[in-house]
């Protein structure tokens, strides 16, 4: 099922959530429309119960030359920030709730600002080779808003960070991968089917399972590890009473793949 709105591609494919930048002809630029589109698809990776794993990437030569600054002034200005609507979920999860889903991050040709910024609150990455990334902002006159500042120093460490926050340069694929800030690096053209690969793996393992470690891990980096050792057993109570953990052991037993259910 394919939901095409005016500037993001949105497929249902079995248990993934495909969400395409579809804005070729701007270089995926992205305005305050496709912003809300995006949150409206988070939100329905979240609430679908049927979907396990997201998996956003591009159409065109380029993920993004970055946010339309001229339709976002008034937001940067108001003190507040944009605001999600009923129904959505913030991509930068600067505020609200987030994901308790992974997602999977596709990147090509150029990846400025906003992209860099929703690439960091996804949680594995695939780039082509020749991949640009860049935090453009303060050769822009403002600073990044969208987590760049309070993720990317945890991703590449603190001096790299600010070597690039602070001079707005770019820096290549072949430095995010080196870094850790991207986990595979490809030709140019099969970053799709490579992300889409690892999704299908993330999709056919046990839904609970990959939810509660994606929950700790998470609580981890938020609360530090002392909370995250705290919420391990309890979380993992209810998961151990599951239909999932009886098809695991089955499975096991019968030396076949498991089928889970998420229940």
């Amino acid at each position: 099922m394919v939901i095409l709105m005016s500037l993001v591609k949105v497929t249902k494919k079995n248990h993934i959530l495909l969400i395409g930048l579809n804005r070729p002809e701007k270089m995926n630029a992205m305005n305050r429309a496709m912003y809300h589109e995006i949150a409206a698809a988070y939100y329905q990776l979240e609430h679908d119960d049927d979907l396990r794993v997201g998996l956003m990437y591009a159409e065109g030569d380029h993920f993004t030359s970055g946010l339309q600054l001229d339709d976002w002034a008034g937001v940067f200005s108001n003190g507040e920030g944009i605001e999600p609507a009923d129904g959505e979920l913030d991509p930068f999860h600067i505020t609200g709730d987030g994901l308790s889903k992974p997602v999977v991050f596709a990147a090509q040709g150029i990846c400025f600002t906003c992209g860099v910024e929703m690439m960091l609150n996804t949680d594995v990455r695939v780039a082509a080779k020749g991949t640009r990334f860049a935090q453009l902002e303060v050769k822009r006159g403002i600073f990044a808003c969208g987590g760049a500042t309070i993720r990317l120093q945890r991703e590449i460490g603190w001096g790299n960070a600010q070597r690039y926050l602070l001079t707005g340069d770019e820096w290549t694929a072949e430095q995010a991968y080196e870094w850790g800030l991207i986990q595979e690096l490809v030709e140019p053209g099969e970053q799709f089917n490579a992300a889409l690969a690892i999704a299908e793996k993330i999709a056919s393992a046990a839904p609970l399972g990959v939810r509660g470690s994606l929950k700790s891990s998470k609580i981890a980096v938020s609360e530090g590890e002392e909370a995250a050792k705290q919420r391990l057993f309890p979380d993992l109570q209810p998961v151990m009473a599951s239909e999932d953990v009886k098809e695991g052991i089955q499975s096991f037993l019968e030396r076949r793949d498991a089928v889970f259910k998420g229940k």
